[in-house]
């Protein structure tokens, strides 16, 4: 399995004939050079660039791509020669970007010459810099290893080569500029972007699901998951969110029509690395490949894991899909042979009818099982591909029962997308497909109370229900508090009649919310006119493009309004406003989590309808809700729950605080 490196990390390298490939999203200068025992280079001669491209056990490209494949044999190397760096700078004078920090972060993999991957390192991070020192490999008591250096510099390429020991580093990068410069000028424009065929191969009948290897840039495509219950626009369970499926945000994937899912990172204008660094071990002859985590395309782990996770509930879409048509066909079949063999009269004497029935059941039975088989087969490579991909997920899209959380650190980014839930359909419960929503959030949420929102529901004591329904949005907001960096998103509750001290006790006592509980009219009113406030100053700063010109005790995190027990303590000014955040706030960073009642919100009649389709509805217990857009699924949404017994919240919330503290938030 590849090591997914990080800054400073090694790996031991299992041969010394090797590649390094190198993907960008962007034209750049690829070179290495050697260095002795203590890393020093000894001269012009041992450094390979596009002016001068070979050395013994060392070939780079001759000018600057995109892309770059560097061939190195280690046992060929040049004696005394202990360390390659591979170097990477971008081009100047060529009218292109001249810092790292406005490309897509490069990826670099260490591969054997099958092309299998051993260690790859995404270098993230980078702002200022033209060059940057990616990895090196170096020699340890005879066994050969990789790190993961990142070093940048905003100096470029001749501050980098200066800070290998390199002499007259200044000519030497004009020398490798006018090289690049010479080669640029007798390239040709590649052509536009075209979509690849799909290299998601997956099941051991030979059908193949489309995912692309190396995503064009593409538009934002439409929300993937709708609540056939809902009118008007489509009620997605965002996943942009990938799921898992469902995400929210800007959908990450597909398009109404039942095309190729296009897995592009909706922000990044960049192709993927073309192949995902994950390699899954050879498959036995006769049986399927074994799944690997991270088996997608992406920047980082994150990235492929996200992509993995979006194919594996289309993949599960369109299995069931398949499934239930043959299981159609073959009972539309019978009925046809039925009736055509019913039709005659000489079969309705003697025993001919029921030779007739029993041959067109024979039939629906053999085909209906055939179909059972594949579904059987494509089921049971998902479930272990679920089974792989589970453990190796990051605490963002984990369940609160994975370990992760327990050894969970405030992160210094956001990551890509939060799990706020698991979707199964009834084919296999036991195969859930995380639903995963983008961030920062698109949407809000609304997590339904009532009793008729689900058969779960209407079996259940309604002060139990509203119970669970407040619980939910405590840990979905607890969920947020600790995947975003400290200080970076603010929580405000907003419960008029004060029901729900005991769901809130936990975010409460960690002392992570901006204010205390409102209650009462004044306090709605409050709360709603600090946010509205906060929307309309930012919203007046973006279009004037002043930003610095909003008060300096603005808060510019992200705001996430948590509304209990709705529209209890609202008049129709805070109905109004809630409204104005729900429509407004997203695109500025002031969310909505409601928990309410949708029949007794009703009671406002049409004027909180497009409240209600503007945001994601979940349930406090298991519902049937969501659609798919491929096929039209009823899939069953699992809201995530707390293990009985542990108090991983309590310590997430407690991370929380003391990460707030520590950055003197």
């Amino acid at each position: 399995m590849t090591a997914e490196l990080v800054r400073g990390q090694n790996h031991t390298l299992p041969q010394t004939r090797l590649e390094i490939r190198v993907s960008a999203g962007t034209p750049v200068v690829a070179g290495a050079t050697l260095g002795d025992e203590r890393g020093t280079v000894r001269g012009i001669e041992w450094i390979a660039h596009p002016g001068s491209p070979q050395l013994p056990g060392l070939e780079v490209s001759q000018q600057a791509a995109a892309d770059h494949r560097l061939a190195v044999d280690l046992e060929a190397l040049p004696t005394g020669a202990h360390r390659v760096t591979v170097l990477l700078a971008l081009p100047v004078g060529v009218g292109g970007p001249v810092r790292f920090g406005a490309v897509p972060a490069p990826f670099v993999a260490v591969t054997g010459l099958d092309g299998t991957e051993i260690a790859s390192f995404t270098l993230t991070d980078l702002d200022a810099e033209s060059a940057v020192s990616a990895l090196e490999l170096y020699r340890r008591q005879d066994v050969w290893k990789v790190r993961a250096v990142g070093q940048g510099y905003a100096g470029g390429l001749a501050v980098m080569l200066a800070d290998q020991g390199v002499t007259e580093p200044a000519a030497l990068a004009g020398t490798i500029q006018e090289a690049v410069t010479r080669g640029l000028a007798r390239s040709v424009a590649p052509p536009p972007p075209r979509t690849p065929e799909g290299d998601r191969v997956r099941h051991a009948t030979g059908s193949a699901d489309h995912r692309p290897t190396a995503p064009p840039p593409a538009p934002e495509p439409p929300e993937p998951l709708t609540d056939p219950a809902a009118t008007g626009p489509a009620h997605t369970a965002q996943p942009h969110t990938a799921p898992g499926p469902a995400a929210a945000g800007p959908a990450a994937a597909g398009t109404s029509a039942g095309g190729p899912i296009n897995y592009a990172h909706p922000r990044r204008q960049h192709a993927a690395p073309p192949s995902p660094p994950p390699t899954a071990p050879p498959a036995q002859p006769g049986q399927p490949a074994q799944p690997v985590a991270g088996d997608a395309t992406g920047w980082s782990m994150d990235e492929r894991l996200y992509n993995q996770i979006w194919g594996m509930f289309e993949d599960l879409a369109r299995a069931v899909a398949a499934y239930r048509s043959a299981v159609d066909f073959a009972e539309s079949r019978m009925d046809q042979e039925l009736d055509r063999a019913l039709s005659d009269p000489r079969n309705r004497i003697g025993g001919a009818g029921d030779r007739a029935r029993e041959a067109a059941r024979a039939k629906r039975d053999e085909l209906t099982s055939r179909a059972r088989e594949a579904l059987d087969r494509d089921l049971a490579q998902l479930a272990a591909e679920a089974a792989v991909v589970e453990p190796a997920l990051p605490a963002a899209y984990a369940g609160w029962g994975n370990p992760v959380w327990h050894a969970h650190r405030i992160p210094m980014e956001i990551p890509m997308a939060l799990r706020i839930g698991d979707l199964h359909l009834p084919e296999r419960t036991d195969l859930r497909i995380p639903l995963l929503v983008r961030l920062p959030l698109e949407r809000g949420i609304w997590v339904d109370s009532g009793r008729a929102a689900s058969e779960a529901a209407a079996l259940m004591d309604t002060d139990r229900l509203r119970r669970l329904a407040m619980e939910t949005a405590v840990a979905h907001a607890a969920r947020l508090l600790a995947v975003y960096p400290p200080g970076e998103f603010a929580v405000h509750v907003i419960d008029p009649a004060g029901s729900a001290a005991g769901p809130l006790a936990p975010l409460v006592e960690a002392g992570v919310l901006a204010g205390p509980p409102a209650a009462g009219p004044g306090g709605v009113a409050s709360v709603l006119a600090h946010l509205t406030r906060r929307v309309d100053l930012v919203q007046m700063a973006v279009r004037a493009g002043a930003a610095d010109s909003l008060p300096p005790d603005l808060d510019t995190g992200e705001q996430l309004l948590v509304v209990n027990d709705f529209p209890h303590g609202f008049d129709d000014r805070a109905v109004t406003q809630l409204r104005y955040l729900a429509d407004e706030g997203p695109a500025v960073g002031v969310h909505l989590l409601m928990v309410a009642d949708r029949e007794e919100a009703s009671a406002y009649g049409p004027i909180l309808d497009p409240l209600w389709r503007s945001l994601l509805r979940i349930t406090p217990v298991a519902d049937s809700h969501l659609a798919d857009p491929w096929v039209g699924h009823a899939w069953t949404y699992e809201p995530l729950t707390v293990p009985p017994g542990s108090r991983v919240l309590e310590q997430v919330l407690a991370a929380v605080a003391e990460a707030r503290r520590a950055a003197g938030r």
